[in-house]
């Protein structure tokens, strides 16, 4: 009776550890998920984040605290504030947006301004190196074939009227900066394949197959795509283009209320690879 006793122990205790392992297994990414939860971000942005998707989008991409990231364009700062905490001890991030040197006083200040909001929190964002990124003409990104990772949220349509050679210069640029296997992560505006892609893209919208083309042409492979942060209520087609949707509401008071039914603008999630 007893051995009966102690077998039936051990298969408990086995099958305690393997559930224990399995909750393990599955508890994921938690410096990411602290980062995101965490104080350094600001209360307006972290409202965002169910449009968003920080956790699911940065984890499709494969991100790990250790990694050397690039950030092309941050901004104001969104996404800066869960990356610069979650690769502060044992990664780096570098931010490569306006160009601190630049002969435009509008870029200059800028990068005052991104440069003071990272200096009003030293612990999170102390050790963020600064680059800089103006194209065509300014390709600080980082050293060549040291980046584990670039990313980018959307921009693509922003760097447009620079032309399509212009374009394939950028992209080369991102792949130069990249280890040998490294990820370039794009999330941007997507236009239905079914309208017009606008060659300016004035609309803020942008066709995947064409992002993907521009992409490839610089030695990236397509990964894989994500429908994460889709949303089959937008159909691009907005007085105003997609800044009428929130958080922007380009039109103030005018269909507001439609707007913010719809919600943030349709978009493309796409993990490349350099070959």
């Amino acid at each position: 009776m007893s051995k009966r006793v102690s077998l039936a122990a051990v298969l408990a205790a086995m099958l305690a550890c393997s559930g224990g392992a399995a909750v393990a297994a599955d508890s994921g990414d938690a410096a990411l998920k602290a980062a995101i939860a965490g104080s350094a971000r600001t209360p307006a942005n972290a409202v965002r984040d169910s449009a968003r998707h920080p956790y699911e989008t940065l984890t499709f991409f494969g991100i790990k605290p250790t990694m050397t990231v690039v950030e092309l364009a941050p901004g104001g700062g969104w996404y800066t504030e869960i990356l610069g905490p979650y690769l502060h001890d044992h990664g780096k991030l570098i931010a490569a947006g306006s160009d601190p040197q630049s002969a435009s006083e509008g870029a200059r200040k800028s990068a005052a301004r991104f440069q003071q909001k990272l200096d009003t929190n030293p612990a999170a964002f102390g050790k963020v190196e600064i680059g800089a990124f103006a194209p065509p003409a300014t390709y600080r990104i980082a050293p060549k074939g040291t980046a584990d990772m670039v990313l980018t949220f959307r921009n693509i349509h922003n760097w447009i009227p620079i032309g399509e050679d212009g374009m394939k210069t950028l992209f080369k640029e991102v792949h130069d900066s990249l280890k040998p296997g490294g990820v370039f992560g794009i999330v941007e505006h997507r236009l239905p394949a079914s309208k017009a892609q606008d060659a300016q893209a004035s609309t803020g919208y942008m066709h995947e197959a064409y992002v993907i083309r521009l992409v490839e042409s610089a030695g990236f492979k397509l990964a894989a795509k994500s429908e994460i942060n889709a949303n089959p209520k937008d159909n691009a087609d907005h007085q105003g283009g997609v800044w009428a949707l929130p958080p922007t509401y380009a039109n103030n008071d005018t269909d507001r209320a439609r707007y913010t039914a719809i919600g943030e603008s349709d978009r493309m999630t796409l993990k490349f690879i350099k070959q």
